[in-house]
């Protein structure tokens, strides 16, 4: 349920729908295979990947954080800033890296860790993943069922949300 709060699928939907509407299609079985491996990946080899390429955690987060304020900031005002991203990669980065599969839900990870089983982590990741899965597969229905002006409500009301969770990240692991 941790990561299911971290993930939050749900309140991706909005991003979700405008990365699908920019690269007119997401393919959510390579997206939920790169956030399975990501996160399976990170939960035994995090700390010391960081530790190798001499990263903390808080400064993982912290560029986490500023991927995830960019996309905010494209949801609220209407800008983007992603021009080049080409419809293949779009799947990867930024959906499945940084937005579903990111700093918060790698740093949560790391923190499950050292109070969880490894396999009751990896059967959490995996139920997670499916859901995520079911998500991204069902994003064209969920786009017709809000419609365009919901959809610009969502998009607008979420890219706050995001905005706040950004900054929290943020601020959460700068010791200034």
């Amino acid at each position: 349920m941790i990561l299911f709060a971290i993930i939050d699928i749900l309140g991706a939907i909005p991003v979700i729908i405008e990365l699908r509407q920019r690269a007119g299609h997401i393919q959510s079985e390579k997206a939920s295979i790169a956030v399975l491996i990501l996160m399976i990946a990170f939960l035994f080899a995090g700390n010391g990947l960081l530790n190798i390429i001499g990263l903390d955690v808080s400064s993982f987060a912290i560029a986490g954080s500023l991927v995830i304020f960019i996309i905010a900031m494209e949801m609220i005002l209407g800008v983007k800033f992603f021009k080049e991203e080409m419809p293949e990669t779009i799947s990867i980065v930024p959906l499945a890296f940084p937005l579903i599969a990111g700093a918060g839900t790698m740093t949560t990870l790391l923190s499950l860790k050292s109070q969880y089983q490894t396999q009751n982590i990896i059967v959490g990741i995996v139920l997670n993943t499916l859901f995520v899965y079911l998500v991204l597969k069902n994003v064209g229905w969920l786009e017709r069922l809000f419609g365009k002006t919901g959809i610009s409500i969502l998009r607008k009301a979420f890219g706050i949300i995001l905005l706040a969770i950004a900054i929290k990240l943020f601020r959460s692991n700068t010791h200034l």
